[in-house]
């Protein structure tokens, strides 16, 4: 093809572990993918949106052709870029309000509960209190968490006063890193009466949930809601860690009806358009309710083999097409497996860990196991505490991505990669130990 026929699409934060998957997707031999700022700009230190977009904007001025679309696939800043770097560059996006919406935890909630009762009660702590207390009518066991924050960072749950004023101390400290530049940027939206004198740097306490973990992936494509694929999330044996996200979900149809009509009026709600989105959700079998955990606008990257596993294409399509104002449509199935999983294979306490395998050995075990790709998290002789954006009750090892006939096949073939992959760990904590599934 002509060079000046490829479409140039500019990825925010573009990581070598998704380029694979970015280049499976259907038509990707007319794409160009351009990298547009990298990871360790977009997340190390105090963000700050300006300067990014400085750089950005150097990046996009100096290519030598069109600029058809710019898309990312991480949480803020790159998600309030994309948005941003759309309307300067006239290419197709959502709104950098529905993406704050979205967002904003607590802006979020207010929004939800307009069309829903299907979330937990919330309320605003007030960090600047000389004695904070928990907002009138939340109770006890409770999530306390800044209304942004990447990742997990600065999420705690708390059972007491005690454990709700340290959690608000470390806030307190915290916040700001991710707050500061969140401030700047709502001060560059129309606000509602509701949000007028909120800020960026404000906690959000609400009342625990209990259940299934379910994710919800879905687009809106000139102002109509599709949602695509729904997985479940399961956790390890009496833990709160992810051991693996599977695809398709396993849960019952009235469930599955509810968790779609409750995503589709929230997303209508907010205002997303011409942009994909993942919710999660908590599902509890005693209840039959579902509750809404929190909206990313955004799809789950993490996800994207497993979408290409049973569906025959990576869910990055459905952002690409999205950009270029394309129909994201895709038929189901059309996949070599039934069904597929992200493994977390996971060590419980910090610990060094060697005999990391080359890439040559990682490739000759997906090629000796079919239907499997792994991705090891730490480096070769890498303290665990030291790797970054883990949680704070385990450490990832390596990510294991299965396609399979069933549960039982997808088992089977994490249990290989683990054995095959022969990791040794050293100066562990007492208790640190491998994730055994159970």
């Amino acid at each position: 093809m002509p060079e000046g026929q490829h479409k140039n699409i500019f990825v925010i934060g573009l990581d070598d572990a998704n380029l694979p998957t970015l280049r499976a997707v259907p038509h990707a031999d007319t794409y160009r993918f351009h990298r547009l700022l990298s990871i360790e700009e977009l997340q190390e230190g105090e963000v700050s949106v300006p300067e990014l977009m400085d750089r950005a904007r150097a990046v996009l001025d100096a290519h030598d052709g069109s600029v058809d679309a710019v898309v990312g696939y991480w949480d803020f800043p790159v998600s309030v870029l994309v948005p941003l770097l759309g309307k300067e560059y006239g290419v197709r996006t959502t709104s950098l309000e529905s993406v704050v919406k979205c967002e904003h935890k607590y802006w979020s909630r207010l929004e939800q509960r307009k069309v829903t009762d299907a979330l937990p009660r919330f309320g605003r702590v007030d960090l600047d209190s000389d004695d904070p207390r928990p907002p009138e009518g939340v109770a006890f066991p409770m999530w306390l968490k800044p209304a942004l924050a990447y990742s997990s960072e600065l999420a705690f749950g708390v059972s007491d006063m005690a454990e709700f004023r340290e959690a608000v101390e470390a806030i307190r400290k915290g916040i700001a890193r991710v707050g500061r530049p969140f401030d700047a940027v709502l001060d560059m939206l129309e606000l509602p009466p509701e949000m007028r004198g909120v800020g960026g740097q404000v906690c959000l306490a609400e009342e625990a949930m209990t259940g299934l973990q379910v994710a919800v992936e879905g687009y809106v494509h000139d102002g109509e809601v599709t949602v695509y694929g729904i997985l479940d999330s399961v956790n390890y044996p009496n833990s709160p860690c992810f051991l693996r996200h599977q695809y398709p979900s396993s849960l019952p149809a009235p469930v599955i009806r509810e968790l779609r009509d409750v995503s589709t009026r929230t997303m209508r709600q907010i205002g997303v358009d011409d942009a994909t989105f993942s919710i999660e959700y908590f599902y509890d079998p005693k209840t039959g309710d579902v509750s809404l955990l929190e909206i990313n606008p955004r799809h789950s990257q993490s996800h994207a083999e497993l979408f290409d596993y049973v569906d025959g294409a990576p869910n990055h399509h459905r952002m690409i097409s999205l950009a270029l104002g394309q129909d994201p449509s895709l038929p189901g199935g059309r996949g070599p497996y039934r069904t597929a999983a992200k493994w977390y294979y996971r060590w419980f306490g910090d610990g060094t860990v060697h005999e990391v395998p080359s890439p040559e050995r990682i490739a000759a075990i997906e090629r000796e196991i079919p239907g499997v790709r792994v991705d090891v998290v730490p480096g070769e002789g890498q303290k665990l505490s030291t790797v970054s954006q883990q949680d704070s009750y385990s450490y990832e090892v390596a990510h294991i991505f299965t396609g399979g006939d069933d549960e039982a096949d997808m088992r089977r073939k994490f249990d290989r990669c683990v054995a095959a992959l022969g990791l040794t760990f050293d100066d562990t904590e007492p208790g640190g130990h491998g994730g055994n599934p159970g």
